[in-house]
């Protein structure tokens, strides 16, 4: 890769359609940041920085509302398909918000975009071996329906690199943090011990991933003199009200950088929003 605008080289890979292309991109732009300067790394985009409302996709999947998304079980083949294809597609859309995040925000460190190029190259890499999952199951991306709330949640948070950096890594991925266990351990019983083991592939890295949010959400705080715990309560509060649900992976986001404090205002907040709904809280 030339040494061509790094950032403008994202904003290119973002926009790319074909989801293999697109993960060989991302690592060749990891590779390429690994080499260059910090001023040659934080140099703006070329033209100016516009919101990217749709990222390059394929035409398949179908992107529908998460109601009339197929059942995932893990008892049949074509339930495991389904599981890992909806897999895919988070790990797909993971590769675009560490796209958007090099492309989208300015005055960062350059390890900010180093960081975020290496979570898209990880990301492609977790899109790959579930994509060969599938295959090996005469199955394929783009077989089944799949819905779009991830990259509307990355389209509202486009605004604010603090906001993007609490939300998403630290609320929407972090959530794979709280249910892979359980499903890899699910996998495992029905002696899938494939895609049990991708899964906790995936498992181990977005820990990291997650981590790289929590870094760079209390970097913003610091330089913004804000309280970083008071300022993630006050935003989950203000985007992800009636959202925020257990159980919680605790040993995996306190290694992802959540403080005891944090988890404890997740299970207040919880509760509050089951009181509200009058809805048992579980045991």
């Amino acid at each position: 890769m030339s040494a061509k605008n790094l950032r403008t080289q994202a904003k290119l890979a973002l926009m790319t359609r074909d989801p293999a292309t697109k993960a060989q991109l991302a690592r060749q732009l990891y590779q390429h940041a690994l080499v260059l300067n910090d001023q040659q790394i934080t140099e703006p985009p070329l033209s100016a920085i516009e919101r990217v409302l749709d990222p390059g996709r394929p035409e398949t999947p179908k992107l529908v509302a998460p109601r009339d998304l197929p059942r995932r079980v893990t008892h049949t083949q074509i339930g495991r398909n389904i599981m890992a294809h909806a897999f895919a597609h988070i790990e797909f859309n993971a590769i675009n918000i560490a796209l958007d995040a090099v492309y989208r925000f300015n005055d960062m460190p350059a390890d900010f975009y180093r960081d975020w190029l290496r979570v898209a190259a990880e990301e492609g890499a977790h899109y790959q071996m579930l994509v060969d999952y599938l295959a090996e199951h005469d199955s394929h991306y783009g077989q089944y329906p799949a819905h779009d709330s991830l990259w509307e949640s990355v389209c509202r948070t486009d605004h604010d690199v603090l906001v993007r950096m609490a939300l998403v890594p630290r609320v929407l991925e972090a959530r794979g943090l709280d249910v892979t266990p359980a499903i890899a351990q699910k996998l495992r019983s029905n002696q899938d011990h494939r895609l049990a083991a991708i899964l906790g592939t995936i498992y181990d890295e977005e820990i990291g991933h997650v981590e790289i949010g929590t870094r760079w959400f209390r970097y913003c705080c610091q330089a913004r003199d804000l309280d970083a715990r008071i300022t993630f309560r006050n935003l989950l509060n203000e985007y992800m009200s009636g959202r925020i649900r257990g159980p919680y992976d605790e040993p995996g986001r306190l290694a992802a950088g959540f403080t005891q404090e944090e988890l404890d205002d997740l299970k207040i907040m919880e509760a509050e929003t089951l009181a509200r709904l009058e809805v048992p809280i579980p045991h």
